[in-house]
């Protein structure tokens, strides 16, 4: 993609140019303009053409219809080699399917993404729901917060009392009224959880529901992992749920670590 860069721009302000215009596409905006992702980037429209230009070539993105752009299949094709698709999400499928068939639930994975405990969120990777399920905004995919979450609780649990000061320094945002945003109050949250081994949250991400859910155990090559259900506040038995995730969480790690 060099052919792109300003006379004299090294190479990696190339591949900074190209995540940037990566980084614009969202689920609410999936389908782009080279114009308005000239705009979103602060980029000249010439260039922006040139470099959407080399995307389009190496797959990356792709034209549809109405002159825009979208993520291209080569994209979606790396992205499945990842051990988080290739490791993670295949061997933990079977292990989601039983959950969802015995509690008729929304089964979300998720992993800790965490470049800084400032920027830590629930990455989705797996998320199994079926015609009687609440609806949710997870996806995978999606990310959400820690600390409204159920799975983002979970990982929560399996993080040190110094991961946690850096991690609450930053103000807690409220999703709903629900949603607890007091750094006391989610400590205190996070030891009923490890307490009992499971993470609940009821409202704190979206009203009506309950997420129950649990961490996996350490697993080498793997970010911190928590797999979880979602049901409806009038519906659900949380320590019924519990049961099922704890033992759904002991038997992914297995079968992960045994798959080595």
């Amino acid at each position: 993609m060099s052919t792109v860069a300003d006379e004299g721009e090294p190479a990696e302000g190339v591949l900074a140019r190209a995540m940037r215009v990566l980084g614009c596409f969202t689920e609410e905006q999936p389908a782009l303009s080279a114009a308005r992702l000239a705009a979103m980037t602060g980029m000249p429209v010439s260039t922006m053409h040139r470099l959407l230009a080399q995307l389009v070539e190496y797959g990356l993105v792709m034209r549809v219809p109405g002159h825009a752009y979208t993520i291209g299949a080569r994209l979606w094709e790396l992205g499945e080699l990842s051990p988080l698709s290739l490791r993670l999400r295949e061997t933990a499928l079977p292990h989601m399917m039983r959950l969802y068939e015995a509690t008729g639930e929304n089964v979300h994975l998720a992993v800790l993404d965490a470049p800084t405990p400032e920027t830590a969120t629930a990455l989705f990777v797996g998320r199994l729901t079926g015609q009687g399920s609440i609806p949710t905004l997870g996806r995978m995919g999606g990310r959400h917060p820690l600390h409204t979450t159920g799975v983002g609780k979970a990982l929560l649990m399996t993080c040190d009392d110094a991961w946690l000061g850096r991690y609450l320094a930053v103000p807690l945002e409220r999703e709903t009224t629900h949603s607890i945003t007091s750094r006391d109050e989610l400590r205190a949250d996070l030891d009923r959880a490890r307490a009992r081994g499971f993470a609940t949250t009821r409202e704190e991400m979206t009203l009506g529901n309950v997420s129950v859910a649990a961490p996996l155990g350490r697993v080498d090559g793997l970010p911190p992992t928590a797999v979880g259900v979602v049901a409806h506040l009038s519906q659900a038995d949380e320590r019924r749920l519990g049961t099922m995730v704890v033992q759904t969480a002991k038997d992914l790690t297995k079968a992960l670590r045994a798959a080595g």
